[in-house]
């Protein structure tokens, strides 16, 4: 490990990409801001060791199958029944009734 002492307004600079920059000191507690390419998460220990567990149990965990849905065969289907239309003047058709 690494340890570097810095002031605040100092900064670091990892693999020429990464920047971390002391912002400020109060008390015990360290202001740190970083800035990172987007390929690159940056996460709290706490929040990554979480990820990390996460997906661990993730692949580890045993799903159970789901059911396989019975095969319904599909309904016939009904005759396409086309109404009969009547030419224009023919008895039938509706001009001629009136």
């Amino acid at each position: 490990m690494l340890i570097l002492s810095r002031k605040a307004g100092e900064s670091i600079v990892i693999d020429g990409r990464i920047h971390v920059k002391i912002g400020r000191v109060e008390g015990d507690v360290v202001k740190v801001g970083i800035i990172a390419p987007p390929d690159v998460p940056v996460h709290r220990l706490e929040v990554y060791e979480e990820i990390q567990q996460s997906n661990r149990q993730a692949l580890t965990r045993q799903t159970t199958p789901l059911p396989r849905l019975p095969v319904r065969k599909a309904p016939p289907r009904p005759d396409a029944e086309v109404p009969a239309v009547s030419a224009p003047g023919t008895p039938d058709s509706p001009q001629s009734k009136s």
